[in-house]
């Protein structure tokens, strides 16, 4: 594949925005090489500005479970544009779309919409103190929640694919507010109610961790967690912006049958705009303003575009029985076929799936927590990344993401990608030293 005009317009980005990209998420730093810039996509399929055609496993980062395109969010975005693009005042279908995500995910009984995903769980952050009145939070290593500062600690993903431990420009005494404790170590957490019950005001985490690849929780983990909040008057938030309704209708909550007290939202309720929302118990979400004390708000709040591609969106999703089915299916298929061809080439890889996430782990330790990611060989997933592109495999850029399988990939497009991972992990074995568990 030639990328002749991507890598002109990079030179010229740099001019004009930092590192030139708007997200470090996009860089292509830690597999490599540069960014490539995409012109469209349809379906599962993107396409780059040099006409180069990629079967796309990013989605845009998580919200394009039905695919790029997909008619029901286009006709509801054309629809839309014949109102306006924004008033900063009520609508309707801000109405209709909280009342949807109320009915649907088992938690909410309230529910703020805003931005971004950063914004929510910003908000019910603050929400979580305001309601308590305590300041400590905690944190585990590796969930990322935005770029939230006194949530930059220790949060996997995108400072982690840089060699960022923690963010600069966050004062020291925003940071302290955070108790940054393992993924899965329901002993740890214990320890820090045993020491800081009476401060905590909440624990925040993804349900399924998504920031440092697909990491699922271990069993009776989400249950502690829930018991230890409910024992000290703490509030537990789960970021479910990456999991809701991706990994099951009614998000990981309902996967795993247990309910957090606030509940943030992103990706998936946009159909692909930019939009997020935050809620929980209406004893909660009683405190923001202007019912409560706690401030909030947003000219862009409920923008009539993010809503109508959300409500499109999460009526497909609620009005298809099979899709998640489906979806499962393929995501299960891929990742078999993927960690057979690894198994056949020799090479060492650990995966974890939880419904359409899946990560493939280039490290033969199982990975439920940071230090089980960590292990991973970054170089070998930068050489995976590249001639995964090269055979016209879109893959998230970093060993610490989460592959979005669609219900748009068909049988076809998980072929192409399981015979793609084949060739390359056969090649990659072709120039490793042999080991004794290789022959």
């Amino acid at each position: 594949m030639q990328h002749e005009l991507s890598s002109a317009l990079f030179k010229e980005a740099q001019q004009v925005i930092p590192g030139g990209v708007n997200s470090p998420a996009r860089a292509f730093r830690a597999v490599g090489r540069e960014p490539v810039f995409i012109a469209r996509g349809d379906g599962c399929r993107l396409w780059d500005v040099d006409g180069n055609e990629y079967v796309d496993f990013v989605g845009s980062w998580g919200p394009l479970f039905l695919g790029h395109r997909h008619p029901e969010v286009i006709a509801a975005l054309e629809g839309a544009l014949d109102t306006s693009t924004s008033f900063g005042a009520p609508t309707v279908a801000e109405v209709k779309m909280a009342e949807l995500i109320c009915e649907i995910v088992p938690s909410i009984e309230m529910v703020r919409l805003v931005n971004s995903g950063t914004e929510a769980t910003m908000s019910a952050l603050r929400v979580a103190r305001g309601y308590t009145g305590r300041d400590l939070a905690i944190k585990f290593v590796g969930n990322y929640h935005g770029h939230v500062d006194s949530l930059l600690v220790k949060a996997g993903s995108g400072l982690a694919t840089l060699g960022i431990s923690d963010s600069g420009g966050v004062p020291e005494g925003f940071a302290a507010t955070t108790l940054p404790l393992p993924y899965n170590g329901a002993a740890a957490v214990q320890e820090a109610f045993s020491t800081y019950g009476d401060r905590l005001a909440a624990v925040i985490l993804e349900p399924v961790a998504g920031n440092m690849g697909c990491v699922p929780p271990r069993p009776g983990f989400l249950q502690a967690l829930r018991d230890l909040c409910s024992e000290n008057g703490t509030v537990l938030i789960f970021d479910e912006v990456m999991t809701g309704f991706r990994v099951a209708l009614g998000g990981a909550q309902s996967l795993y049958g247990v309910t957090p007290d606030m509940t943030t939202l992103g990706k998936v309720i946009g159909g692909g705009l930019p939009i997020g929302a935050f809620g929980g118990r209406r004893e909660i979400m009683q405190h923001v303003a202007p019912l409560g004390a706690v401030y909030q708000g947003g000219t862009l709040s409920g923008n009539p575009l993010a809503v109508a591609g959300g409500l499109a969106m999460l009526r497909a999703l609620r009005g298809d029985p099979g899709i998640y089915d489906r979806v499962e299916a393929s995501s299960a298929r891929l990742q078999a076929g993927v960690m057979s061809a690894a198994e056949d080439a020799g090479v060492k890889l650990t995966s974890n799936r939880v419904g359409s996430m899946v990560t493939f782990f280039f490290t033969d330790r199982t990975v439920h927590d940071w230090d089980g990611a960590a292990s991973c060989d970054t170089e070998l997933f930068g050489h995976y990344f590249r001639e995964m592109l090269a055979c016209g495999i879109y893959l998230p850029c970093s060993q610490f993401e989460a592959v979005f399988v669609s219900d748009a990939h068909g049988e076809t497009e998980i072929d192409l990608a399981i015979n793609a991972a084949a060739k390359v992990l056969a090649g990659v074995a072709e120039t490793q030293p042999a080991s004794p568990s290789q022959g």
